[in-house]
């Protein structure tokens, strides 16, 4: 939950270059919860019928988390392709929305960069955040403005998509790690509550008194 609430703050960010919507960590979160709360019912009334409908939503569980961390991968990858491909779709939607093209702007300035694949994205209104200056790190790539084009006479050589992308990949990565790591919890606890329902059905048809589950 506390997770879900710190990821919301990237939400516009992620939309904007084909990440995941957060709608579905919110699911997610509430999911996990409600897990967790009917694990804990399963294990103090040490009954068949609860054990093996948390088994069941354990097994569910671990397929849904491995087709959430599939789908971003592909959109991960997808993504990347987007930065890679220098004229792609992305660089407009950067330029045409105010609030991303503040921010493509912000972050020329921080990288020394320019565009998103490059000086080629502002077409022939290259803006002053691109003009080229020597960094903390010592002197920039730069290169001249394209002829009939209006802006600085020096501008940075390189895109910020790499720059970008580098962070929106940490994104990822998180999430990667979120759904694929809830498979494997998922997983040992199928196979947890299996373990659970032999001991009850064993002490059941003994006749004996039922192990207590809370030592699980």
């Amino acid at each position: 939950m506390y997770g879900a609430v710190k990821a919301s703050v990237y939400s516009l960010t992620l939309s904007q270059v084909g990440g995941p919507s957060l709608v579905w960590i919110w699911v997610l979160a509430i999911g996990v919860l409600g897990m967790s709360v009917l694990a804990i019912v399963a294990a103090c009334c040490e009954k068949e019928l609860v054990l093996k409908v948390f088994a069941g939503l354990m097994g569910v569980g671990m397929i849904i988390m491995l087709i959430f961390g599939i789908v971003v991968v592909v959109a991960r990858n997808k993504v990347k392709g987007s930065f890679d491909n220098a004229t792609s779709e992305l660089g407009k939607v950067f330029i045409n929305s105010e609030e991303s093209r503040a921010l493509l702007e912000s972050i020329q300035q921080t990288a020394h960069c320019c565009g998103l694949g490059g000086s080629a994205d502002w077409e022939d209104n290259i803006p002053d955040s691109c003009r080229c200056s020597d960094g903390v790190y010592g002197p920039s790539t730069c290169k001249s403005k394209p002829q009939g084009v209006s802006g600085p006479d020096e501008i940075y050589a390189t895109g910020c998509g790499d720059y970008i992308f580098v962070y929106v990949n940490i994104v990822f990565q998180i999430f990667m790690g979120f759904c694929f790591g809830f498979a494997v919890t998922a997983l040992l606890g199928l196979l947890i509550t299996i373990l659970m329902i032999y001991q009850v059905k064993r002490y059941d048809s003994s006749g004996g008194t039922s192990i207590a589950m809370k030592g699980y």
